[in-house]
């Protein structure tokens, strides 16, 4: 099989492309027939080697995400079956297998039977963008810890940055949950992504007064906050959040230090929450990926640019492009053709 490989962290030229045998599943492990492979930010920054680490195996196949057919399965596995076709996550987490490959030996817990009606491509762009959004919208005080049509109702949604991966799920997993959301973007190309997306307002935040347009929407203030750029967002939250809002924070975008008003945060009973995908536990990614399968199935996910979430596309062989794409912040999905769907 042909795989993309990495020994040393670094620039995008040090993806290899390289023939290897093919791993048999063990126990609890299934092997995926990987179609297309997601590239995220997290994908590139560990290629990168932006923790300070170097790599923890000899020898690295990237990405965390991808959709395909199960291929084998190992003993112990009844979960799914030969031919299942299925979405991944975090496929390369503490393991040396990641999507950027043929056929890709991951355990059980990390596949997860995509919908009939749901294609490749949204299986490869689910992953990394949609639990974490998941995980930022069932984190607020008194606020549901499961997603569904109603889950959300009557409550208001500020996403930062709705033009990214991460802001589009959360943006169509907030409105199928019956929210309403509101946007954050910086012109009007960003502002026609994020209502293809399904954002009920949009507020460039780049002219005129934002907190003035947000509270002219909400002018409770809003409940949650997805939150991608929290030390340049800060000021902004402070001032349109709700008595007992949240501010559910995934990224680190515009600076990694903040500085808040202690007073105001307290007379607010605000909720600051940090997240990260990988340290969530096995119930929480579970409550996630039986969430984001129900909205698959009824096709409130879709990507591409008339859904929201352009996509660019590379050849396998073509991996340290991808990358590349991602790591100049292209807007949109980047996805990798591994093999043939059939």
């Amino acid at each position: 099989m042909r795989a993309i490989v990495y020994s040393q962290t670094g620039a995008p030229s040090v993806l290899q492309l390289v023939e290897r045998e093919a791993a048999e599943p063990g126990a609890g492990e299934v092997r995926v027939r990987v179609v297309v492979s997601g590239v995220n930010p997290t994908d590139w920054k560990s290629r990168a080697g932006a923790t300070g680490q170097a790599p923890a195996f000899p020898e690295i196949v990237p990405n965390q995400d991808g959709a395909g057919v199960v291929d084998a399965v190992g003993p112990g596995v009844d979960t799914v079956a030969v031919g299942d076709r299925v979405w991944m996550l975090l496929s390369a987490h503490g393991r040396p297998t990641g999507t950027a490959q043929e056929l890709a030996v991951v355990p059980v817990d990390r596949v997860v039977r995509l919908p009939d009606g749901a294609s490749f491509d949204l299986g490869a762009s689910l992953g990394v963008p949609a639990v974490t959004a998941h995980r930022a919208l069932t984190v607020a005080d008194g606020g549901p810890t499961r997603l569904a049509p109603g889950a959300l109702e009557g409550r208001t949604v500020l996403v930062a940055g709705g033009a990214g991966a991460v802001g589009h799920a959360a943006i169509q997993l907030a409105r199928w949950a019956g929210a309403t959301v509101v946007t954050t973007i910086s012109g009007p190309a960003k502002a026609a992504l994020a209502t293809a997306a399904g954002a009920h307002h949009t507020v460039d935040y780049t002219a005129g007064d934002a907190a003035a347009a947000i509270r002219e929407i909400a002018p409770g203030g809003v409940d949650l906050v997805v939150e991608v750029a929290p030390a340049m967002n800060a000021p902004l939250n402070q001032a349109v959040i709700a008595n007992h809002g949240t501010v559910a924070v995934y990224a680190n975008n515009g600076g990694d230090r903040m500085e808040l008003d202690v007073r105001a945060h307290f007379a607010l009973n605000v909720r600051y929450q940090f997240l990260l995908l990988y340290t969530l536990t096995p119930q929480a990614l579970r409550a996630a990926t039986e969430d984001i399968t129900a909205a698959a199935e009824d096709g409130v996910l879709p990507v591409g640019e008339d859904a929201g979430l352009p996509i660019a596309r590379f050849p396998l062989e073509r991996t340290a492009e991808a990358h590349a794409a991602v790591e100049d912040d292209f807007v949109g999905k980047v996805l990798i053709d591994v093999s043939d769907p059939a």
